[in-house]
């Protein structure tokens, strides 16, 4: 019954369905006949011993150490198929589910994590991060172990970020879960509002990003089934533990010997794929981030500028004034520049002293990589090391800068958060 539910759950047909719910229309194409409107009923399956399921064996002795022994077939000459082409028919979901995905994107974190701590409140900041960064290390690990690839034919995928990453379990459903159920958590003692409304945004969130997942072709039903669920059974543990671990990073003396050490192990032993793939140097980045935050908050902490608020929790929410507004506007755009200015001058200085330090390595090679235009097999040793240090530096930086330089340059300026210091 299991391996069947497994087998259902994992079919690429099924995320056709998913699409075709929301208006995506498939078509053959075939040079022999005219193309057919067709949808995910009406796929031929009779030769199911070479079709479409989503994993298929590629012998051992045609792969390579940059190539994966799996490997996730799109092609219609691979499979015998005829190739597939989509028409959206309903602009409002396109758009609503790219919109969707977005939540667990890069560009998300580097504009919502900011502003979280530069206007809203640093010691639930500090905790989501924790628990973000474990789910996301947990989840990225187990990507490069089970090596299961994407949906293949005759899923046609609409968004190709990430396409050559493995897909079980979807970090994008984990994120899903750790980031808006951790907020809820923590804040529903900390302030004083209605958690149902809370409960019911963070299933709305996490619903939109699963949903969008499967609807661009990027998941199967199976890969978010799996991600909700090792999520949810992380967060079981990670509440609690990083509620009580927050306070020892922040006032340790030697937290940040602690967290530099535990980052770069983490980043050194992180599992390794049977090709490249953006996964690691994506896990660089937010362990990093997380590092840096947790920086920038102890030099806070022991430079004297953090004390505890004089009145205990739940705190009643302050609804912003035109002046409160006009300040939290200022904050993120300012921040926002700076961090933009701290990613530019981060990266181009660890690049060049990287290549400096490296002789022998090919920094157009390496450039590449960074900008996102090298195939499978273009990344040597030398190249990851340089990717992941220079991405550790860059983003460690920006974690720092986030939570101790640009609060500090704020509060010279007299636009900071009053309550700021005080979130322990």
């Amino acid at each position: 019954m299991w391996e069947d539910l497994i087998e259902y759950l994992k079919d690429p047909l099924l995320v056709v369905k998913v699409q075709n719910f929301f208006g995506v229309i498939y078509k053959n194409i075939s040079t022999e006949e005219s193309n057919e409107v067709t949808n995910s009923e009406t796929f031929d399956r009779k030769n199911s011993d070479v079709d479409i399921r989503q994993h298929k064996r590629i012998p051992s002795n045609i792969s390579n150490s940059s190539q994966s022994s799996y490997d996730t077939d799109t092609s219609a000459e691979s499979t015998g198929k005829d190739e597939v082409e989509c028409h959206i028919s309903n602009k409002f979901w396109y758009w609503l589910f790219v919109i969707g995905t977005a939540l667990g994107d890069e560009i998300f974190y580097a504009t919502f994590i900011p502003f979280w701590f530069w206007n809203i409140d640093g010691a639930v900041g500090r905790r989501v991060i924790l628990v973000w960064t474990v789910v996301m290390y947990i989840g990225q690990g187990f990507k490069d172990i089970i090596r299961w690839p994407r949906p293949g034919y005759p899923v046609k995928k609409l968004q190709q970020k990430w396409a050559i990453e493995y897909g079980m379990p979807s970090t994008h459903a984990m994120v899903g879960v750790s980031i808006p159920f951790s907020v809820l958590l923590y804040t529903m003692d900390r302030y004083q509002y209605p958690v149902h409304w809370g409960f019911l945004i963070a299933v709305s969130w996490c619903t939109l990003i699963c949903v969008s997942r499967v609807y661009l072709g990027m998941h199967s039903v199976l890969d978010i089934a799996a991600g909700l669920l090792l999520s949810s059974a992380l967060l079981v543990p990670l509440i609690p533990l990083v509620d009580r671990l927050d306070g020892v990073l922040l006032t340790g003396s030697y937290s940040p010997v602690l967290i530099l050490a535990v980052s770069i192990l983490v980043v050194v032993y992180h599992p390794h794929a049977d090709k490249w793939t953006p996964t690691r140097g994506d896990t660089t980045m937010i362990v990093s981030v997380c590092a840096g935050i947790l920086a920038g908050s102890w030099c806070n902490y022991q430079l004297g500028n953090m004390r505890a608020s004089g009145s205990p929790p739940p705190y009643r929410i302050i609804w912003p004034s035109v002046e409160m507004l006009g300040c939290t506007i200022l904050r993120t755009v300012l921040g926002l520049c700076g961090v933009l200015a701290t990613r530019a001058v981060a990266k181009s200085a660890s690049y060049a002293v990287l290549c400096a330090l490296l002789p022998g390595h090919s920094c157009h090679t390496c450039h590449s990589c960074h900008s996102g235009h090298t195939g499978h097999g273009g990344h040597s040793g030398r190249d990851v090391a340089v990717e992941l240090c220079y991405k550790y530096f860059t983003y460690g930086l920006i974690g720092f800068n986030t939570t101790y330089v640009f609060p500090n340059v704020f509060h010279l300026l007299k636009i900071n958060r009053p309550t700021y210091y005080t979130e322990i």
